[in-house]
C-alpha cells in the first residue's frame, strides 16, 4: 500500500481549476457549448461525478485536448480512491503468486 499525504484529485477539479477559471468559462457555458446538462458540469466540479466517455469526448472538441487524457485523469483518480477503501483488504485477502505456493 502507498502512503498518500494528499487526497486523490478528482478531474472535475483540474476542469474547473485549470480550463474553466482561466479561461473565464462559465459552467452553464460549457454545457451549453458541449452539449450537456449543467448539471452534469456542476456535478463533475464539484466531485460528485465521474468523467464519462462521451464527456471526455466533448470536453476535449471544446478545448482541443484528447479525450484520453480525460479519461486518464478519471481513471486515475478511481483508482487512487479505490487504494484508500481496499488496499488493507486486498492485502489481507490476495497472495502474490510468488508467495502463493
Amino acid at each position: 500500500m502507498i502512503k498518500r499525504d494528499l487526497p486523490p484529485v478528482h478531474p472535475g477539479e483540474i476542469l474547473l481549476e485549470d480550463f474553466l477559471k482561466p479561461l473565464n468559462v462559465t459552467r452553464y457555458r460549457l454545457a451549453k457549448s458541449i452539449g450537456v446538462p449543467q448539471r452534469r458540469i456542476d456535478e463533475i466540479c464539484a466531485g460528485k461525478r465521474a468523467i464519462t466517455a462521451d464527456t471526455a469526448l466533448r470536453l476535449a472538441r471544446f478545448f482541443g485536448t484528447d479525450a484520453q487524457s480525460w479519461m486518464n485523469l478519471q481513471a486515475q483518480y478511481d483508482l487512487e480512491c479505490a487504494e484508500i477503501t481496499l488496499a488493507e483488504r486486498i492485502e489481507q485477502e490476495v497472495k502474490p503468486l510468488r508467495n502463493a505456493a
